[in-house]
């Protein structure tokens, strides 16, 4: 056999065995009952959720991390003071 031949039987070969593991051939899965695909569909609504929200949080953190130590100090002392204020009901301290 020549090398083109084996070559090309390879490439044949390994063709029919990948192609059976491609996620576009796969079929989605279907359910029997309402109720499972619901929550099939809410599991993965929740899954979604916590990646955005976890998204988010690292957006919080970047945009913190690359704040002044100054912009750091007054924002957590604007919080400190109407905390404060808040429990005093109705006084305002500046």
């Amino acid at each position: 056999m020549s090398l083109k031949t084996l070559i090309g039987l390879f490439l044949v070969c390994s063709t029919a065995l990948f192609i059976h593991s491609c996620g576009s051939s796969k079929v989605e899965k279907t359910y029997d009952t309402v109720e499972e695909s619901e929550k099939a569909l809410a599991k993965k609504r929740k899954k979604e959720a916590k990646a955005a929200r976890k998204e988010v949080k690292a957006a919080h953190k970047r945009h913190w991390d690359n704040q002044s130590k100054t912009a750091k100090k007054s924002i957590k002392d604007n919080k400190k003071r109407m905390k404060k204020n808040k429990k005093k009901k109705g006084r305002f301290i500046p």
